[in-house]
């Protein structure tokens, strides 16, 4: 009795709760629902009872007057009018630690790969922390890509966030597959968000294996779901990513792609009545993108850092669509993958002319910087003459530096090319590299 006592004197009969809110459907409109009578905070989820008396997850997404509107999570079924809708309790955050390393899970943290639950010791935020930008490491050292063409002629900084400019079908998935299995980073997080379903077990199976799905979680949200649980399966990769930055790991976020992510937020806001603006995509769009790329990058710890990879979809190859456009201008530079160097069997087929490092100044040494202006200076001569060559029209010996592009140009070719299982650490590149004008 003593036992029970104590137990009774510990409870704050504040904390019992003497009735639950409970609301009513009172709308079914596509993807987004209506409810009145639970008060709800703006993000806040919330349950929803279907026909057969089991309980779907909804966020709260915006408000008109007294009416509340909702988004499930998942394909909503078995809805009727007059349903109830509740608050959902207040639980505790994912649990993250080195367990989750090899896991692959969905946009809420659930464990998607049948290997039981996914453990860890520390709570996972819901939302990558906002750092003042006066204290965020500066990106000062290369990080190794393990591609020979970017480590040579794009280094890449510890810290740095870069866009993958690609059309369909040109070999993005390959050369991220490439990248997480051959890079030097401790902890790789990769987002799959809006890719269709049978991407994601090749992208495992084939593209990643199993050497780098062991310092790997993968985020998978496919094209199947619903945009709500798109966006939050895009924002759960930077808060993985961001905890194990602030750790002091050396962390590589690659996410595949921000274009469905805009995709996402387009049916959200139109679904609430937002006006449509640049070729369909309403203004919040364009807000929520610098938001979600400054949320990456490297933190307060030394020791740690947040290098991203965004891949933008051009569509039509179109290097002009508004995402590509903004992705540009927000991102520490861009990798243009080339559809003529693909037809041409060249892969990676990374367009050296048409991408750029913007910190790759910062974090290279002179001598580097300097043959690799001379290896873009010589491959736009080339280009130049290139159409000329196969009609003979080209005459060697008017300019030598002209020359020197043409006799060089194979060997630069070879050097930007890379079989799938081939490793290429950044001193073997930057050695290669060299020996390119010798």
């Amino acid at each position: 009795m003593s036992v029970i006592g104590d137990a009774l004197r510990r409870l704050d009969l504040n904390d019992v709760p003497v009735a639950t809110m409970t609301g009513r459907l009172i709308g079914v409109t596509g993807i987004l629902l209506e409810s009145i009578g639970c008060p709800l905070e703006t993000g806040q989820r919330c349950l929803i009872e279907t026909s057969s008396g089991e309980w779907i997850q909804a966020q709260m997404v915006g408000f008109r007057r007294e009416v509340s509107f909702l988004m499930p999570f998942k394909k909503p079924v078995g809805l009727l009018a007059g349903a109830r809708v509740q608050a959902a309790p207040q639980t505790s955050s994912l649990m993250i630690g080195e367990s989750w390393l090899g896991r692959i899970v969905n946009g809420l943290g659930e464990p998607m790969d049948d290997l039981g639950p996914l453990g860890g010791d520390k709570p996972l935020a819901a939302a990558p922390p906002k750092i003042n930008p006066l204290r965020k490491q500066p990106v000062v050292e290369p990080l190794d890509i393990g591609v020979r063409a970017i480590n040579g002629l794009l280094s890449l900084g510890k810290g740095q966030r870069v866009g993958l400019f690609a059309g369909s079908g040109v070999g993005k998935s390959v050369l991220l597959g490439m990248i997480t299995r051959n890079t030097s980073a401790d902890i790789v997080v990769v987002g799959l968000i809006g890719e269709r379903g049978r991407e994601v077990r090749e992208f495992v199976d084939h593209s990643l294996g199993a050497e780098g799905l062991a310092k790997a979680v993968l985020v998978v949200a496919p094209a199947d779901e619903s945009p709500l649980m798109r966006l939050n399966a895009t924002e759960l990769c930077h808060s993985i990513a961001a905890h194990y930055r602030d750790q002091g790991h050396r962390v590589l976020l690659l996410v595949d792609s921000l274009t469905r992510y805009a995709m996402a937020q387009r049916e959200v806001a139109l679904a609430l009545g937002e006006p449509p603006a640049t070729r369909g995509y309403p203004p919040s769009v364009f807000g929520l993108l610098p938001n979600l790329a400054e949320s990456a990058g490297n933190g307060e710890n030394p020791q740690g850092s947040m290098t991203a990879i965004y891949t933008v979809l051009a569509e039509g190859d179109d290097q002009q669509d508004p995402v590509v456009d903004t992705a540009r201008a927000i991102l520490d530079g861009h990798i243009v993958l080339s559809r003529q160097l693909a037809e041409r069997g060249h892969f990676p087929a990374i367009d050296i002319a048409q991408s750029v490092s913007r910190c790759m100044s910062q974090i290279s040494s002179g001598e580097h910087n300097a043959v690799s202006r001379q290896i873009k200076a010589l491959l736009s001569r080339y280009r130049e003459v290139r159409d000329l060559i196969p009609l003979g029209a080209y005459v060697p010996g008017i300019d030598a530096e002209t020359d020197r592009a043409v006799r060089l140009f194979p060997r630069i070719e070879a050097y930007l090319q890379q079989a799938v299982n081939e490793a290429a650490p950044l001193t073997d590149s930057l050695a290669d590299l060299k020996a390119l004008l010798q």
